[in-house]
């Protein structure tokens, strides 16, 4: 058997836009990924629907998987002719263990490249307003950790180089060991007066900062309660955060949003609202398991006088179903529908002139277009061609369970009424109440029909926008408490 390959790749700090173009081909193209916790775990979505997912994340009390554990399976799966991605958070070669995996590759010839990453440490910052380096404030910037393999966990370090040699320090997972830090920097020169500032769930819209000095910060960290992942960012050039913040004042900052999903892949809304500075988790994960075509229709294809696609899915599998069996489009002289605005701008994409459901009086024969969902569809007279079947991706219910405990949501979104119906099913394949997970969150209906299915289900809808469209969402919840009042 053929030796697989590893990539070693950095999925930057959290914002799934930072990760690197080789990255995200890398995700793409494997068929095993084993990542971390602090890799965000959307990246995933990249994947393919039969690749194979490990979890290896680690806390600061437990492991899921050792280090000697993930080394074994590289290697195991490399030599079982696998093409192995290997996701770290931030940059894999800054305080990601890296070079260990890699050694252990290297023991048994299996080939691998490294990817890097946008580490934490400047990322962080720079989303909080904060340069590392500046000419008038910091020459010179350190990454430091701050726990080692020592006894106590306290890192052995060069105190009096980082205290009078460096402007700017990072230091990495080191809340615990924060008065240690302050202490020794002091100590050994630091003016105590020198500010710091903690920066947790950095490029995340759940960021939080908080700031103090040398002399103060463990104090606030602990009447805070403030926790890991955070970097501590110790230097004058903090100074600069008032003048130069961005992306706490994005419209949405600090909204965590849960977004029902009805399509496969990262839907245009949960961009929309990532952009506008929220985090969103996109539930549930479908993948698409295609059917054989029905040669009865596309032999008649020319008799229909209606088509209408369920989704914008439908709408590819249509034409390039047409296409692989060289039927010509002309064929198609039906008038086509669609059953929402994504699909209908698939339609157009195509060069037709589509209209939407509502719009919909078809006089002679009528055909139905899409998955296994259009068996709903009010139209018993009309013929089905159901061009795939959908399904519940349960590989991703623990990822979507462990988003869950990771983030605070104060916000749930429904984009149309066919997202109720899946997503509560969804939820109880997770083993969640839905109404007791619900009853604290915002919860915002797109539209009248969808306010109408979400009150149908038992649940309790907080509002509207003022249009069914993306912007508009935008502009309400950035006009809403983030929490329900």
């Amino acid at each position: 058997m053929k030796t697989g390959k590893v990539f070693l790749v950095g999925a930057g700090p959290g914002d799934v836009g930072l990760i690197t173009v080789k990255g995200l081909e890398a995700i793409k193209q494997a068929e095993v990924i084993l990542y971390d916790r602090l890799a965000n775990p959307k990246l995933l979505e990249f994947a393919t629907s039969d690749c194979e997912l490990i979890y290896c994340g680690k806390l600061p009390d437990r492991h899921i998987l050792r280090q000697e554990n993930i080394n074994d399976l590289l290697v195991e799966k490399a030599l079982a002719g696998k093409r192995v991605v290997r996701l770290k958070g931030g940059d894999p070669g800054v305080f990601g263990r890296v070079g260990e995996e890699a050694a252990a590759l290297a023991q048994y010839e299996i080939p691998f490249e490294i990817v890097p990453g946008i580490s934490s440490g400047i990322a962080a910052p720079l989303y909080a307003g904060i340069p590392v380096t500046h000419r008038e404030h910091a020459e010179s910037f350190a990454v430091v950790t701050a726990h080692d393999k020592s006894k106590d966990g306290k890192p052995l370090l060069d105190w009096e180089g980082l205290a009078r040699g460096v402007d700017t320090i990072a230091f990495y997972m080191g809340v615990g060991n924060l008065p240690f830090i302050c202490d020794n920097l002091v100590t050994h020169g630091k003016p105590d007066s020198t500010p710091v500032i903690l920066i947790q769930w950095g490029t995340f819209g759940r960021q939080k900062t908080l700031q103090g000095t040398l002399a103060d910060i463990s104090a606030k960290v602990l009447e805070a309660k403030f926790t890991n992942p955070a970097i501590i960012l110790v230097g004058e050039v903090i100074s600069l955060r008032e003048k130069i913040s961005w992306f706490e004042k994005k419209p949405l900052y600090g909204r965590q949003i849960l977004l029902a999903r009805t399509c496969e892949g990262v839907s245009g809304l949960a961009k929309e609202l990532m952009e506008s500075g929220a985090d969103v988790i996109e539930f549930p994960k479908w993948k698409r398991i295609s059917l054989p075509i029905h040669s009865d229709i596309l032999a008649n294809i020319s008799s229909y006088k209606g088509i209408l696609f369920t989704s914008p899915e439908s709408v590819g599998d249509f034409f390039k179903t047409l296409m692989e069996n060289r039927v010509d489009i002309r064929k198609v002289t039906a008038d086509v529908f669609g059953v929402s605005i994504k699909t209908i701008n698939a339609l157009q994409e195509r060069g037709l002139t589509p209209h939407l459901i509502d719009e919909m009086s078809v006089a002679g024969k009528l055909l139905i277009v899409g998955d296994n969902s259009i068996l709903k569809h009010n139209h018993p007279n009309a013929d089905s061609w159901i061009t795939s079947r959908k399904e519940l991706d349960l590989q991703f219910l623990p990822i979507f369970k462990r988003m869950l405990e990771e983030a605070d949501v104060n916000t749930m979104v429904f984009p149309c009424r066919a997202s109720v119906e899946p997503f509560i099913e969804g939820l109880k394949e997770c083993g969640i109440d839905v109404l007791e997970f619900m009853k604290d969150l915002q919860v915002v209906s797109m539209g009248k029909q969808t306010m109408g299915a979400v009150e149908m289900a038992g649940l309790r809808s907080h509002g509207m926008p003022r249009r069914a469209t993306k912007e508009a969402l935008v502009e309400y919840l950035a006009g809403q408490p983030h929490r329900v009042v």
